[in-house]
């Protein structure tokens, strides 16, 4: 039973790397392109070790379909707390909104018809 709850927490770990290794960078703008593009490299691997077990262990359980759209919510509520956080950018009503309608989206994904 816990197995199943493995592929959420190491999509969570994943998604941790993979906003940093995407966004992490716009707080430093002076720095040079090609460091922080090795830099997002080096830590993308370290996401690819999590993402890529996650959806293995993932798909004894669910659909690809599935695990896409568990990895996209995860993401988005990564996102949302890193940009809030780390950017120290304002969380505003209408993502809200969206982030319910994708919500919406694994709702018809993951019911069985």
């Amino acid at each position: 039973m816990l197995r199943q709850f493995l592929p959420v927490i190491l999509l969570t770990i994943s998604n941790v790397f993979m906003t940093f290794a995407w966004y992490g960078h716009l707080k430093y703008k002076n720095t040079a392109l090609w460091v922080v593009i090795l830099v997002s490299w080096g830590i993308a691997f370290l996401e690819y070790c999590f993402q890529v077990p996650a959806n293995r262990i993932g798909h004894e359980y669910f659909s690809a379909a599935q695990l896409k759209t568990m990895q996209e919510v995860i993401t988005l509520v990564v996102f949302s707390i890193f940009s809030v956080m780390y950017l120290k950018e304002e969380f505003r009503w209408n993502y809200l909104v969206g982030f319910l309608f994708i919500i919406l989206a694994v709702f018809f994904i993951f019911k069985k018809w």
